[in-house]
């Protein structure tokens, strides 16, 4: 910008992924926290509390799972990959 040039825009993530990347650190840092996979759903998919047996079968119960399992694999050097630009093909 300083020299006159447009800034290309930052193309790395889209609007979804970033979306997601919240998701997974807010999970994260609950789970941190103490909460349970069920507080967790509630707060960031708005599920109601279910029963166990309902619970185990939820697919928000997998989307949770998910969350915890990718913010944690960012947390511990993923992350470094945003940093790089996508190649383009």
């Amino acid at each position: 910008m300083l020299h006159g040039r447009t800034i290309p825009p930052d193309m790395r993530l889209t609007r979804q992924q970033r979306a997601r990347q919240r998701k997974m650190l807010r999970a994260f840092d609950a789970h941190r926290d103490g909460a349970t996979q069920q507080e967790i759903a509630k707060v960031i998919f708005g599920v109601e509390r279910l029963s166990r047996d309902d619970w185990q079968m939820s697919s928000s119960r997998h989307a949770v799972m998910s969350l915890l399992r990718d913010a944690h694999d960012l947390i511990a050097g993923g992350y470094r990959k945003l940093l790089r630009h996508r190649r383009r093909s």
